[in-house]
């Protein structure tokens, strides 16, 4: 008998490798369940894994909840986990073209503040705006800053740019709303 004869058909992966792989679905599964309502929903999961998820949020016992999250693990492993990865790095604001987006949006919002002349810009860009709205906002931002009170407005600017570049809020400002 050869050495040859051991190696030539071992083309799977080892049972280490196998182990990994099922653990870092199980990992998966359980920070789908630290999401929110909102969040899940942004998450395109496939019904079964997304009545798993909804199931785990809701068992407080440590055993039972273990046992959730190694079926959940179970389950991962029959769909493909590239599109939730994608949508859990979107949410963290992981992705390039997300933090890319969200630059570009924020560069927007300070020209805002420095010139009023930004709004038409705006409006060229997206023409059902509400120009009268982002004018009182910035007017109110500003003087949020001269008086040195917190940016509540200079916040709100950013969101309705967000709401109207036609993307869902980031997750800082989803987590009030479960």
């Amino acid at each position: 008998m050869q050495d040859d004869d051991f190696t030539d058909d071992y083309d799977r992966p080892s049972k280490t490798k196998q182990k990994e792989a099922m653990h870092e679905l199980r990992d998966l599964g359980a920070e789908l369940v630290e999401l929110s309502i909102g969040q899940l929903k942004r998450i395109n999961l496939p019904e079964n894994i997304l009545d798993a998820v909804r199931e785990a949020q809701k068992i407080t016992s440590h055993g039972a909840r273990r046992r959730q999250l190694q079926y959940l693990g179970k389950l991962m492993r029959s769909v493909d986990d590239a599109p939730i990865r994608a949508g859990l790095a979107l949410l963290r604001g992981e992705s390039a073209v997300e933090t890319a987006r969200l630059h570009r949006l924020e560069r927007l919002r300070v020209r805002l503040l420095e010139d009023e002349s930004v709004l038409a810009e705006i409006a060229a860009t997206w023409p059902g705006v509400d120009l009268q709205h982002l004018r009182t906002l910035r007017r109110n931002a500003l003087k949020e800053k001269e008086g040195g009170k917190p940016p509540k407005n200079f916040r709100a600017i950013f969101q309705v740019l967000q709401q109207l570049d036609g993307q869902p809020p980031t997750p800082a400002e989803e987590a009030g709303d479960e």
